[in-house]
């Protein structure tokens, strides 16, 4: 029924097909976090549930010409995601601890991977490549969760510091991974079980070229953005990353490592974190479209089927298996990581914890490889990490949470929030009444504006923008905006 009423729609005005299953994207994942929040789930969650909902497995409505249609939305999504995760790679913060950051992350990941690899494939008789295409995925963490948390606590310290700069570092492992595993995958399938070295090493030689690309567009980013308006920065900053998006496609390479490239040589040049604030704020109508996507390609089916690909195991078996493996190596890697760095011992016990939420690169790199492989394979791979995505974006944020809050990184104790001094300047005993106004003196001191109380850092770096283009218009004063950075 739904397909005679576009076909009709598409007779007479071909664009509202495309309009009409975008705004229904948008409005079922805007609806779906309405839920979500009451539940206190992320919102990729809701966006991957609505997906599955209005996909062709489920309602339906959306034509599979448009599912099809809007893979490019992979490209993006991993562009804004990896450009955000290049903030963190500051030399100067990599200088004093970088060592032991590499160690920890190498065997968080390596030891995920290699754990994920021998269950598919030796217990659960998986195909090879299958196999390592997902133990390569398994040592993706995702950023967003995790950084929203911290910003959420208040959370500080060297924890804190450790944390972002090996979940940072971690994607590029995952991306060099899955790389290695898609080149060995495509030598197999293109000589029929034998391998090639030139079709193994030519993924890598495009992901080292994409990675110089993409050092050159942050240098050009730096020179272009300095003294420009908001309003042009933005646009500037977009049509870099669009294009760079378009030259990795023409490479047929993932933007990912590149666009952390960009991120990571401009953030160094600049040292300015507010456009990372406002694209943070600027992005989230594009990764709905791109999470809403991902879970119209989820296939309910193929969860309760066998495969020859799959094994010996339904899909929804080794869904359960890949979650639960990956969550011990990634915390067993990361303890004997830290131990190895002799890190302390919050960092040692809690850091893995940290390590659970796995959403926006996997799934965008899963994307990505569905529609390299197609067939029953890049559809199987697509929902494995689906359906496992959306178990740690229950778990992950929780874990991230209970890692902070164990290892001291934040206080819901007043004394912590705001110490201080329990005497006075002659040494004389201050009343709990002096010390507790002295407390809540402090906190009022550290607070917003109450104008501006309950924006976040990347809407009032938005808006700032927003009225600075407004101001530049209308030629009208710009009025002044509390400012966190």
């Amino acid at each position: 029924m739904l397909d005679s009423l576009y076909g009709k729609i598409g007779e007479s005005a071909p664009g509202a097909v495309i309009i009409i299953s975008v705004a229904l994207m948008i409005f079922f994942g805007f609806a779906a976090t309405r839920i979500t929040k009451r539940l206190r789930l992320p919102n990729v969650t809701a966006y991957i549930v609505a997906g599955i909902i209005v996909g062709p497995f489920c309602l339906d409505l959306i034509p599979g010409k448009i599912i099809s249609g809007t893979d490019f939305l992979s490209d993006i999504a991993l562009a804004f995601i990896s450009f955000g995760v290049g903030e963190f790679f500051k030399l100067k913060k990599l200088r004093k601890n970088g060592a032991k950051v590499i160690i920890i992350t190498l065997f968080e990941a390596c030891l995920a991977s290699a754990l994920i690899f021998s269950v598919l494939y030796f217990a659960l008789k998986m195909s090879f490549t299958l196999s390592l295409i997902l133990a390569a995925l398994a040592s993706a963490t995702a950023p967003a969760s995790t950084i929203m948390t911290i910003r959420q606590t208040g959370s500080k310290g060297d924890f804190v510091e450790s944390l972002l700069q090996v979940i940072a570092l971690d994607n590029v492992v995952s991306l060099i991974a899955y790389s290695i595993a898609i080149s060995v995958t495509l030598a197999v399938s293109a000589t029929g079980g034998g391998f090639s070295a030139g079709v193994i090493l030519m993924p890598i030689v495009k992901n080292i070229i994409a990675l110089a690309v993409g050092a050159l567009f942050g240098l050009t980013m730096k020179l272009l953005l300095s003294k420009r308006s908001n309003d042009n920065r933005l646009i500037i900053s977009v049509g870099i990353l669009f294009l760079f998006c378009g030259i990795c496609a023409i490479m047929d390479v993932s933007p990912l490592l590149g666009c952390m490239m960009i991120g990571a040589v401009y953030i160094n040049l600049s040292d300015d974190n507010k456009l990372f604030l406002q694209l943070s704020y600027f992005s989230p109508p594009l990764l709905l479209l791109f999470f809403v996507r991902s879970g119209m390609s989820f296939d309910l089916g193929a969860l309760f089927g066998n495969s020859a690909s799959v094994g010996i195991a339904p899909l929804w078996v080794v869904g359960l298996v890949y979650f639960f493996i990956r969550i011990i190596g990634k915390y067993a890697g990361a303890f004997l990581g830290s131990l190895t760095a002799r890190k302390s011992k919050n960092v040692r016990n809690y850091l893995g914890l940290a390590l659970i939420p796995q959403a926006g690169v996997a799934i965008g790199l899963a994307a990505m490889c569905a529609r390299t492989l197609g067939g029953e394979t890049g559809s199987l791979l697509q929902t494995i990490i689906l359906a496992s995505s959306v178990l740690y974006e229950l778990v992950g944020p929780g874990c991230a949470k209970l890692s902070l809050y164990l290892s001291g990184s934040y206080s819901n104790k007043i004394e912590d929030i705001a110490p201080v001094e329990t005497t006075t300047e002659t040494g004389t005993k201050k009343s709990d009444v002096e010390i507790l106004i002295e407390r809540i003196q402090k906190i009022q001191t550290e607070l917003p504006p109450h104008a501006d109380s309950y924006q976040s850092e990347e809407e009032i770096a938005f808006t700032e923008a927003a009225e600075e283009h407004f101001n530049s218009v209308y030629n009208r004063p710009r009025r002044d905006t509390a400012r966190r950075f």
